[in-house]
């Protein structure tokens, strides 16, 4: 691997041909910029550590810590338990941690950060730019767009803040500011351009919608901040695209006005992010859908099923549409749509421009949170191959959180006990139950009844990641 060293021009050897010169006739050629030596000790301090001086006191170093299972692949292999005992090979508890970053946005003491950096953590610590430590609790966590909100731990205390910018005023060129605890080596501060502005083909969360940025992001700035030259964030960094693991120029940064919307909903108590729901199954146009449908360019997201009762059919969208701007702002494909849908306010609507048979035409949306119901959650306890599940009834609003199909029926896993025989025989959460010995299950009564009679072999339907799949157990 070769590594290359850039020079780059001191901002003030940039700035000095922009404020020197004049306007140009059209097409006429601008003049050469002239090489400029600065002439005073003001030109020579031009620098961005009056903007890193108001902000780092509010980005913070998060140390994440969890217990993990470390099972010996011997474990089940009847010869060595024969040899060494029932004992050999169980699982033993071991500490990891992870570090990452974060940035204060509530003087109260809300942090936000990647969900990544604090999932499954039994314990978080948060330290300050000042030194000062302070423990965390987690008060919503968001795996959608990979966000998590903490609130620190200390009693009257104001914190410095960090306010949001508006991630839509953003264009590539923008000087921007990323900062973190790159490789846990202390807080770091890297300078950049806004590289892009709308990457939704990155595969990161399920919002595919990022800022890049070439300014260095490297493991452990996860959750910091990028900064704008006015000192406020424009995103939270979250990945980086690398063969080596370090820095190669690409990162990517969750937009501000996604993560103000997570943020909203930690400050108004929510334990989910309420955002709107469409009601409606939407498919990036290709060059080929493109030329069956007569659009004149492969851009947009055509609607391949609406749910009558739901916002999309009241408001007359139908199968066969095309959406090609919400509220005025063009998309490129349904990633684009789910963002700038989803980091609308709720309570209002949204005009939509939908090309219908070739013919323009404006709609107006209704931003409404997915309809839910009771979920009766039920834990398995009877012996059987459910022993540690944890399901619900599945409705709109449960499996938009849990990230399955909207329109799928039947019960859904919520979770599964650490060690459990569900666990064991591969249950995961987000698995929908749809029959058992045949029964189709409408609500988790109807699979707490089946269980509870027992049966010498369970013949299982569920469906996972949107294929069916069934399998057989023993009694």
């Amino acid at each position: 691997m070769l590594f290359r060293r850039i020079a780059i021009a001191p901002l003030g050897l940039l700035l000095l041909p922009l404020l020197f010169s004049s306007g140009e006739a059209p097409g006429q050629q601008a003049p050469k910029a002239a090489r400029v030596v600065p002439d005073s000790a003001e030109q020579m301090r031009l620098s961005f550590a009056p903007v890193v001086k108001r902000t780092v006191p509010a980005v913070v170093n998060i140390n994440a810590a969890k217990v993990v299972n470390n099972r010996s692949p011997f474990m089940d292999d009847p010869f060595f338990r024969r040899f060494f005992g029932p004992q050999f090979g169980m699982p033993r508890e071991q500490l990891s941690r992870s570090l990452g970053s974060g940035v204060i946005v509530d003087a109260s003491g809300l942090v936000v950060t990647n969900n990544h950096v604090i999932d499954g953590a039994s314990e978080i610590k948060v330290s300050l730019a000042d030194r000062r430590e302070f423990d965390a609790d987690v008060i919503l966590k968001d795996p959608r767009t990979d966000l998590a909100v903490l609130r620190l731990k200390a009693d009257k205390e104001q914190f410095p803040v960090i306010e949001f910018a508006d991630s839509d005023d953003l264009q590539v060129g923008d000087l921007v500011l990323a900062i973190g605890n790159p490789f846990g080596v202390g807080q770091t501060v890297t300078q950049g351009i806004v590289s892009a502005v709308a990457r939704t083909q990155v595969g990161i969360s399920d919002y595919q919608f990022f800022v890049q940025t070439d300014a260095a992001i490297n493991p452990g700035n996860s959750g910091g901040p990028l900064v704008t030259l006015d000192g406020r964030v424009a995103g939270i960094n979250t990945a980086i695209f690398s063969r080596s693991g370090g820095s190669q120029g690409i990162g990517f940064a969750i937009p501000s006005n996604m993560v103000s919307l997570v943020v909203a909903s930690a400050r108004s108590g929510g334990k989910a992010v309420r955002r709107p729901w469409l009601g409606a199954k939407l498919q990036t146009i290709t060059p080929d859908i493109a030329e069956s449908l007569g659009v004149a360019r492969p851009a947009g997201a055509v609607v391949t099923d609406v749910r009558k009762e739901g916002p999309a059919g009241r408001a007359g969208l139908r199968v066969g549409d095309v959406i090609v701007a919400v509220d005025g702002q063009a998309i490129d494909d349904a990633n684009a749509f789910s963002y700038r849908f989803t980091t609308r306010e709720l309570g209002g609507k949204a005009p939509l421009s939908v090309l219908r048979n070739g013919k323009r035409m404006d709609l107006s949306v209704a931003l409404e949170t997915a309809p839910d119901r009771p979920r009766e959650e039920i834990e398995i306890r009877t012996r059987s191959p459910f022993m540690g599940l944890t399901i619900s009834n599945l409705s709109p609003a449960l499996a938009d959180e849990l990230r399955v199909d909207t329109e799928a029926e039947g019960i859904i896993v919520t979770d599964i006990s650490e060690g459990s025989v569900a666990q064991n025989v591969g249950f995961q959460r987000g698995d929908i139950i749809v029959t058992v010995n045949g029964r189709k299950l409408a609500r988790t009564r109807d699979f707490e009844d089946v269980v509870r009679k027992g049966s010498r072999a369970w013949q299982v339907t569920i469906v996972r990641n949107g294929q069916a799949i069934s399998a057989r157990f023993p009694g």
